[in-house]
Order: C-alpha cells, then sequence, then structure tokens
C-alpha cells in the first residue's frame, strides 16, 4: 500500500509541476491560459500527501486567478485606447509575441510585440508613424503590464507549492 502512496504522489507532484511549466510559458504566449493552469498545480498539489495546502488557500489563490485573469484582458485594451490606438495594434501586439517566439531570439521575443503593435497601427492608419510608434508604446506597455502581472502570481503559486510541501 505505502508504494502505491508513494507512486501516487509521485505522479501528482509531477503533473503540478507541468501544469506549473505550461502555465508559466503560458503567461507570455496569448490563448494559453498561464494563471488558471498554475493554479491547476496548486490544486493537483493539495492532492499529494506531503503537501499542507488548505482550501481556504485554494480558494483565495483561485480568486486572485480570476481578478488576474479580468486585470490582464482589460489593462490592454486600456492602454490602446488611453493612445488613440486602434484594435489592429493589438492584434499586431499579438503576432509579433507568436513571431518572436519561432524566431527562438530574446531580443525579438521582448520586442515582437511592440514590432507587431507597430505594424499593425501603420497598417490601420500609415499617414500618422507619430501616432503609430505612440500606439504601438502604449499597446507593448499593456501587453508588459498584463504579462508582468501574470508571471509574478504564477511564481507566488509555484512558491505556494513549494513552500507546503516542505512544510
Amino acid at each position: 500500500m505505502a508504494f502505491a502512496s508513494a507512486f501516487l504522489d509521485i505522479a501528482l507532484i509531477v503533473a503540478a509541476a507541468l501544469l506549473f511549466i505550461v502555465g508559466i510559458i503560458g503567461c507570455v504566449i496569448p490563448g494559453i491560459p498561464g494563471t488558471p493552469l498554475c493554479w491547476g498545480g496548486l490544486l493537483v498539489g493539495h492532492f499529494v500527501s506531503r503537501t499542507s495546502l488548505p482550501w481556504p488557500v485554494l480558494i483565495g489563490t483561485a480568486l486572485v486567478c480570476v481578478a488576474v485573469e479580468i486585470v490582464n484582458n482589460l489593462v490592454p485594451s486600456y492602454f490602446t485606447r488611453k493612445s488613440g490606438g486602434s484594435k489592429a495594434g493589438s492584434t499586431g501586439a499579438i503576432v509579433g509575441v507568436f513571431v518572436g517566439m519561432f524566431t527562438g531570439q530574446i531580443l525579438l521575443i521582448l520586442l515582437g510585440p511592440f514590432i507587431g503593435a507597430l505594424v499593425g497601427e501603420l497598417f490601420h492608419d500609415y499617414s500618422d508613424f507619430k501616432k503609430a510608434f505612440r500606439s504601438a508604446c502604449y499597446s507593448f506597455l499593456g501587453f508588459l503590464t498584463g504579462t508582468g502581472l501574470r508571471l509574478i502570481v504564477a511564481a507566488i503559486f509555484v512558491v505556494v507549492f513549494i513552500r507546503s510541501f516542505f512544510s
């Protein structure tokens, strides 16, 4: 019976670790629900016999997760509207993330959203480069803010799991 319990714990720890890894990647890549996946890692970790993750902690972190996802969806559009940008700039930023990611170059991964937003804004209105540049800056700022917030919360979830495992 102890072998089965140890095997189950190992399987749960591996599943939680995979959820954390994919979740952290998803915090950067649009379309992958990074923070909810990391919370899923906490939920799976709750069932590991060595952890002490009580339900109130899981409920609290779930509320934080929902709040972060709401903010992550509102912040980029707020920054885009504030700058007078268009939907094309926001879409360009998302395309820039994917293009930067597929190049494998760290600089392009970081600058991809900005370049994509600039190209999107120029496609929308090529007559005003200054406005397109400003909108691209704000769009990039919105992307960084949302991504940064999600990464911070994901890292906190990982720390909560690790601390519960060793306490």
